[in-house]
């Protein structure tokens, strides 16, 4: 490895080095200074002038007699079966105590781009256990499905309850990666795994707040490596849940700040689309290989707002997206999934006869309907009072009640299939009468009215 000592500035977790030979973007760099001590890092920019490094372990103590040298080589991940029950940092160095993974492959996190020709169209029901999904808002293999929370609210536990729960079929893995996370948080992910189990069938990548932020870059690479890994070279269905993406723009923003780029909205850099669709690009069913990838992501809102740069690209990027509502979590109810303003937009690929059920689709619309009926006539009802309202709307009323309270609330460690959340859609749609299931046909409501004995309410009118 060549060596200079041409350190022309240090600027927060930057170096920057001039008069270098020709050096690749990405390459990884060794930094010595002091009494032989080295810290490493990564060129994040190149130019014909400067080279900029972001130093992992920080730049303390670095300064411009430091001795730079270029390895010549990329960031990769040792990549093995092994992984799973493991727990890594960023780097993919172990931090549950265990000895260093034995490669059978060796991958740049950077990974690459799937041909979109290659690509297959997803069509499996990924089951995830819990009813105001499965049942609303599907999750389909090899879709890329973000949560949008806001602080305070349970995203990390609904992300542990998908992580324990889901299914696809008997080779099935999880890779948990958690962003820019406190040491608590990081302690409580590494407990609940172990505690139920799903540690066995799971490999976890831990950043916690403290670590320099080109590690909060890295961090969604080396687990969509891992990802990659398992289900292109294993066969594996991978189910890939990151928290929280937020973590991963800021760190972004706050890099691309040091290095003195022209900000774009709201000081974040105006390539982050382009940096966001990278990773979430990942997922996704490659024709002719058995494995996939499904992206479950979560990202928290800055000031609960939804136009927020961050998850307004991402919007743009996948396919959908569920919403967590404090007003729900107000009431008590977990978890405070809002079904109205969420969306799976390739549910109707996932679901159906050979899926799921033939009534899921018509059970689905008709929940919807009945639900944002109920919710507009609560205004209604705040201003005129119930007594005001005719008999069928304060039907809609107690069905928007009951759904929150018995289809949207269950408890942490309550895992329904796909037949337990139909069936209880169809208890509560038989508290209207059955005139008002106008989204479903009249066929699949005698079907599934004898099958469960539902007793539709009748009005008094007739």
């Amino acid at each position: 490895m060549k060596e200079y000592r041409t350190i022309k500035q240090v600027a927060g977790p930057l170096v920057f080095v001039e008069n270098t030979h020709e050096v690749g973007y990405g390459e990884l760099v060794e930094i010595e200074f002091g009494e032989g001590q080295v810290k490493t890092g990564q060129v994040i920019d190149t130019s014909k002038e400067i080279i900029v490094v972001q130093v992992f372990e920080g730049t303390s103590n670095i300064d411009r007699q430091s001795v730079v040298r270029f390895s010549g080589k990329t960031i990769k991940l040792n990549c093995s079966p092994d992984m799973l029950g493991r727990i890594f940092d960023s780097l993919g160095r172990p931090l549950d105590g265990g000895t260093e993974i034995i490669p059978e492959k060796q991958l740049d996190i950077n990974g690459e781009s799937i041909n979109p020709y290659s690509r297959d169209v997803p069509k499996k029901f990924l089951q995830v256990g819990i009813s105001s999904v499965d049942g609303m808002n599907t999750l389909v293999v090899g879709q890329k499905l973000p949560i949008f929370s806001v602080a305070g609210l349970p995203h990390n536990e609904i992300a542990l309850q998908v992580a324990r729960q889901a299914k696809i079929g008997k080779n099935f893995a999880v890779v948990f990666a958690a962003i820019g996370i406190t040491s608590e948080e990081s302690r409580q992910f590494m407990e609940e795994f172990e505690r139920t189990g799903a540690l066995e069938r799971s490999a976890i990548f831990l950043n916690l707040a403290s670590d320099p932020a080109i590690e909060r870059l890295i961090t969604p690479r080396s687990a969509l490596t891992a990802a990659e890994y398992l289900a292109f070279e294993k066969g594996y269905d991978v189910l890939v849940i990151i928290t929280d993406m937020t973590n991963y723009a800021e760190a972004l923003r706050e890099i691309g700040a040091a290095r003195e780029e022209v900000p774009g909205r709201r000081g974040y850099p105006g390539y982050m689309y382009t940096d966001l669709a990278q990773i979430f690009e990942r997922a996704g069913v490659i024709k002719g290989k058995k494995g996939s990838i499904t992206q479950f992501s979560i990202l928290s809102m800055p000031s609960a707002d939804i136009t927020h740069p961050v998850p307004d690209l991402t919007g743009y990027i996948t396919e959908g997206q569920i919403v967590l509502s404090r007003e729900l979590h107000a009431k008590g109810i977990y978890p405070p999934i809002d079904v109205l303003p969420s969306l799976s937009r390739l549910m109707n690929k996932g679901i159906g006869e050979g899926n799921t059920r033939d009534d899921h689709r018509a059970v689905s619309n008709q929940l919807y309907a009945a639900y944002a009926e109920g919710r507009s006539l609560r205004s209604l009802a705040a201003i005129v009072g119930k007594e005001a309202l005719t008999e069928r709307d304060r039907l809609y009323l107690k069905f928007a009640d009951e759904f929150e309270n018995k289809f949207v609330r269950q408890g942490k460690y309550e895992d329904r299939n796909a037949e337990e959340t139909l069936n209880l859609a169809w208890k509560l749609l038989s508290l209207l009468p059955k005139s008002e299931l106008t989204k479903i046909d009249d066929e699949i409501i005698d079907k599934y009215e004898n099958l469960l004995g539902l007793k539709f309410v009748e009005l008094s009118g007739g």
